[in-house]
């Protein structure tokens, strides 16, 4: 029966009905202009009401489409105000999903309430399930649709159940047992041939954590009469989240039809599954196919290049980008550029990715973050602080990545005052953002504020956390505190490999090289495989306790038990070990053996096994090797110099110190510092500078006569240069960690372990002078230099005179 036209002189209600038919059509799902659409729906909205049609019973419909129209523009509190003057399911189902959308979830659940349990109708509860579905929350939303389940008017539909499954599949408790009753649900009522249904099956198997359920998934999949895009997307991400990445290849070999979504699924997943050249491939296959690439896939197949250190590849994709980036609008070309600053970035081309950054016309707070993790990355921790000071908005995530880029980049007081700026701020530090902080105190030895953020770690909920358990287990260990180092490790509820190894390093480090063994053990009778650095510490804790041959077993256990091939460090560690135990020549032997040609590393150990056995002509020879590879390393002339001078040969030595001036090489000032209350002290050697300087001589000069009565008596061979006696002795008197120490002695409380930090080795004659001092003043005194921590205690060191 054709339609009855309409009358000449069209009725008010008739034409009101019309234009918003007509507004409807206009209205685009990302609108260019939304003022425009609101001003023209405000216009027929004053129509209606002064027209008295609006909430007129005989026209229920311009209402319900006027409420309908106002849901979809950005206006949400005038279809609020419609409805609560005729709260019908109709206007009720828009409002919950518009609400839902704007992820105002108590709103939307307030306008279902609002509606007599006797009028809600079956799709107001969809919209309701679909809400809670979109909030992750399970519980509601299956509570929503047992209440439908249970009316005697009312029954679930299709979309009911995709809902309700859609919402299962946020469950944190998600068993196989739940997927296999509510798979049963659905092929009771009949509704398994819908399309949706079955598609909210497979998802619903594939977020299941069991393994098994993936044949089930698949088994939906096989039996389902259509397919569309959406089932294909499903089962191949379902199948990469299960790591599965060869069977969600197979299911993209099956589809009928080139779709670029599920194209993107698969390079995608091949990113995340780190299969970088499998995902560069099936690029160059999509290309030779001529589907277009949109963002999606230009995001992930830059970041395969990225990863992969597929560079020159990831120019030729930037190449594509370019040709195609009039196409995009500046919201879409968005996320490229970020990896394309990405890509540049790990290239080592920073000044490129800089200016693709610069060139942005839309920058989100993910463009500010990734060049600044660039700048970072490639050591310019000055531009990346510009960057940092630049940015319209830090999340967490950005001061995060400037304290560690502080903190990585050997500037700890740095983070530490960034982080404390970021509390001052009101901005709440995560987990790794309080590690980073944590791992500052632990270089500066600053175990007072260390403790502090222990505190607020508890507190802020985060003693869970294993970034942080074990940045406190490292930060306890470089402060000296190795027995609270012990306890933090022995409460820590989820101990991974890193808190293993930081525990072995900890003991190594501080003399106690057979409990270090023993917890290496230990760790591989629990089942923790040990990695390349588990065998770095325990090679470090063998050198430190001269345990030789249980060094050679471990060495040689690598490969034989474990499959791992030892790498130079491992090698420099076993070759130091044996110069420090005398046996440079079985040093020089093991170097034959390598797999590789010798190191800076390799020659270091050499060289410093040289100054032991007094084996000055392969000392020379290790020298030469490494004034070669790195000449502007100072550690090299300073480390020959003195195995000269250790030998009496000053002329030689001379001629050292003065290749190093000719050649511009600076030697590393050698200082220590002590925090003593809330401030960090530093001294260098000889140092007039600091303002208790008088009081610390004078009273260093009073211990020193109790320690000669000791029997102590400077060693003045560890001064390197050649000069008169009493001259020597000055010069020992002077060293920076010395002064440290009795700075600490004059101004931490009695009793208190006094902890001092060096940055280079400690020379003999303080070694010996500390024994006696903490024999003198009946305190432990802890120095760590840069090998290891040294414990003295009663006239005696924890590292039993060997280091």
């Amino acid at each position: 029966m054709p339609p009855r036209p309409p009358p000449a002189v069209a009725s008010l209600p008739y034409q009101c009905s019309v234009l918003l038919r007509n507004l409807a059509a206009r209205h685009s799902p990302v609108p260019t202009a939304p003022s425009s659409f609101l001003r023209a729906l405000r216009c027929l909205h004053a129509r209606l009401l002064t027209a008295a049609l609006l909430h007129n019973p005989s026209h229920p419909h311009l209402t319900l489409r006027l409420l309908h129209l106002y849901t979809i523009s950005p206006d949400l509190a005038t279809p609020a105000i419609l409805f609560r003057s005729d709260p019908g399911p109709i206007a009720a189902t828009s409002l919950v999903s518009a609400y839902a959308i704007a992820g105002r979830l108590p709103d939307a659940v307030s306008f279902f309430d609002s509606v007599p349990p006797a009028r809600r109708d079956t799709v107001l509860h969809n919209a309701m399930i679909s809400a809670f579905a979109r909030a992750s929350l399970a519980a509601p939303a299956i509570s929503v649709f047992r209440s439908l389940l249970a009316s005697d008017s009312r029954r679930p539909d299709d979309y009911s159940y995709t809902g309700l499954l859609s919402a299962a599949g946020q469950m944190h408790n998600l068993a196989a047992s739940h997927c296999t009753q509510l798979h049963g649900s659905v092929l009771r009522v009949g509704t398994g041939a819908a399309l949706s249904v079955s598609n909210a099956l497979i998802a619903l198997y594939m977020k299941c954590d069991a393994p098994e359920v993936a044949g089930d998934a698949r088994k939906v999949l096989d039996e389902m009469p259509v397919k569309d895009v959406l089932t294909w997307t499903t089962i191949l991400v379902g199948y990469v989240r299960k790591g599965d990445v060869h069977a969600a290849r197979s299911a993209f070999e099956e589809v009928d039809g080139e779709f670029d979504v599920l194209w993107n699924a698969m390079i995608s997943g091949y990113v995340q599954s780190g299969m970088h050249a499998e995902a560069f491939e099936l690029f160059r296959k999509m290309v030779s196919k001529r589907i277009p690439p949109d963002e999606f896939t230009f995001t992930s197949v830059l970041s395969a290049c990225a990863n992969g250190g597929f560079f020159l590849h990831g120019r030729s994709v930037h190449g594509q980008f370019i040709r195609l980036q009039p196409d995009f609008v500046p919201e879409a070309a968005l996320p490229v550029n970020n990896s394309l600053v990405t890509l540049y970035s790990k290239s080592g081309k920073i000044s490129v990715a800089a200016k693709i950054f610069d060139s942005m016309s839309f920058k989100d707070v993910v463009s500010w973050n990734t060049i600044l993790s660039g700048y970072i990355e490639c050591g310019c921790l000055d531009s990346a602080a510009r960057v940092f000071k630049e940015m319209p908005y830090k999340s967490e995530l950005s001061w995060m990545v400037m304290v560690s880029g502080y903190l990585h980049g050997g500037l700890a007081e740095d983070a530490l005052k960034l982080f404390n700026q970021m509390r001052s701020e009101d901005v709440k530090p995560c987990d790794y953002t309080y590690a980073g902080a944590v791992a500052a105190c632990g270089e500066l030895g600053a175990l007072k504020h260390g403790k502090q953020l222990h505190a607020h770690i508890v507190q802020c909920g985060f003693e869970a956390s294993n970034s942080a358990g074990n940045a406190l287990l490292t930060m306890y260990a470089r402060c000296g505190a190795v027995k609270d180092a012990r306890l933090v490790f022995l409460v820590m509820p989820n101990v991974d490999s890193v808190s293993w190894n930081a525990m072995i390093s900890a003991l190594g480090q501080h003399g106690h090289g057979t409990e270090a063994l023993e917890l290496f053990d230990k760790m591989v009778a629990r089942g923790i495989y040990p990695d390349w650095i588990s065998f770095l510490t325990i090679l470090t804790a063998c050198n430190h306790a001269g345990l030789v041959e249980e060094g050679f077993q471990y060495f040689e256990s690598m490969k034989r038990d474990f499959g791992i091939s030892p790498g130079e460090d491992h090698y420099a560690r076993l070759i130091d070990l044996l110069g420090r135990a005398g046996r440079i020549g079985e040093a020089r032997d093991l170097i034959k053996t390598m797999p590789f040609e010798p190191t800076p590393a390799i020659w270091e150990a050499i060289l410093s096994g040289c100054r032991t056995s007094g084996d000055m002509d392969l000392g020379a020879y290790a020298a030469d090797q490494l004034y070669e590879m790195i000449p502007q390393h100072d550690g090299t002339y300073i480390l020959l110099s003195n195995t000269y001078s250790a030998a009496g040969r000053w002329v030689d030595a001379a001629r050292v110190r003065k290749l190093m001036r000719d050649r511009g090489v600076k030697k590393e000032p050698g200082c220590s510092w002590i925090e003593v209350g809330n401030k960090v002290h530093v001294f260098l050697v000889g140092d007039t500078k600091h303002p208790e300087a008088h009081e610390v001589y004078k009273f260093l000069e009073m211990v020193g006569a109790k320690m000669r009565k000791l029997g102590y008596v400077p060693d003045t061979k560890f001064v390197l240069q050649d000069m008169a006696p009493h001259q020597k002795e000055y010069a020992l008197s002077a060293h920076s960690e010395k002064l440290a120490v009795s700075f600490g002695l004059l101004k931490l409380p009695l009793g208190a372990t006094v902890t001092v930090l060096k940055n280079l080795k400690i020379c003999g004659d303080c070694h010996t002078a500390m024994m006696f001092m903490s024999l003198a003043v009946g305190r432990e005194i802890v120095v760590r230099d840069v090998r290891r921590f040294h414990h003295f205690k009663d006239g005696e060191c924890s590292c039993g005179n060997y280091w």
